[in-house]
């Protein structure tokens, strides 16, 4: 979707407004479901056992993740905002299982430290998508295209364990995630000027606060690996 400054009358202008609230608070809701699960299962030896010394149940985890995330968008068209509000809570909840390994990997206070690196990364990137009036839609493009090869290069680097393409793959996705920051926000908006009534700026909503939770979870993960100081 190309981006069009939206130049409409003020009422238009504040339900725009309240849409991208409930994005952020959607987004944010995501991601305290995401690290309380993960917390709780970091603190418990017995769930630890039970995710990650069980290849079936921790691929079975990534898998109903990964149909969740792709299934989103349709469940919400067909089935409205609710069914698809509880798709995202339930897909945050799954993530906090399985990130719960980084606890295992990393010192909780250089996580809490990347945290607040990304945060105020996120806000500034997402602040500038908002009210930027250069058209990004040739960035975002772009971007997609980058985010391709950078999946393709990171299944390839599980096999062949090479350390300079695994930096080039942290730090390339640095500044990917870093860029759809500002894209998506810039997207939502778009999309958020376009719903009309009540039950559709509800499901531009949860479609954005899916999109963006996704930018940011994505992003500290690629500045844990920098930032991270692993456990002895």
């Amino acid at each position: 979707m190309s981006y069009t400054p939206y130049t409409s009358s003020p009422t238009d202008v504040l339900r725009q407004q309240s849409i991208m609230t409930q994005v952020y608070a959607w987004m944010t809701a995501g991601l305290l479901s995401t690290g309380a699960v993960a917390m709780f299962v970091a603190n418990d030896a017995g769930l630890q056992r039970a995710i990650f010394g069980n290849s079936i149940v921790f691929f079975g985890l990534i898998i109903a993740q990964l149909i969740a995330v792709f299934a989103l968008s349709p469940i919400v068209s067909r089935f409205g905002s609710a069914v698809g509000t509880a798709v995202f809570l339930g897909y945050a909840l799954l993530n906090g299982l399985t990130l719960s390994a980084i606890f295992l990997v990393y010192t909780s206070e250089s996580i809490a430290g990347t945290f607040f690196v990304t945060a105020g990364t996120f806000g500034a990137m997402s602040a500038y998508g908002y009210f930027t009036k250069r058209d990004l839609t040739g960035i975002g493009s772009f971007l997609f295209m980058a985010l391709i090869g950078l999946l393709i290069a990171s299944v390839v680097n599980i096999f062949w364990a090479n350390s300079t393409l695994y930096w080039i793959i942290t730090y390339a996705g640095v500044l990917i995630f870093v860029g759809l920051t500002a894209y998506d926000t810039q997207k939502i908006k778009a999309m958020a000027a376009s719903a009309y009534n009540e039950e559709g700026g509800r499901r531009v909503a949860i479609i954005g606060a899916l999109t963006l939770y996704l930018d940011f979870i994505n992003l500290f993960l690629m500045l844990l690996r920098i930032l991270g100081g692993r456990r002895d």
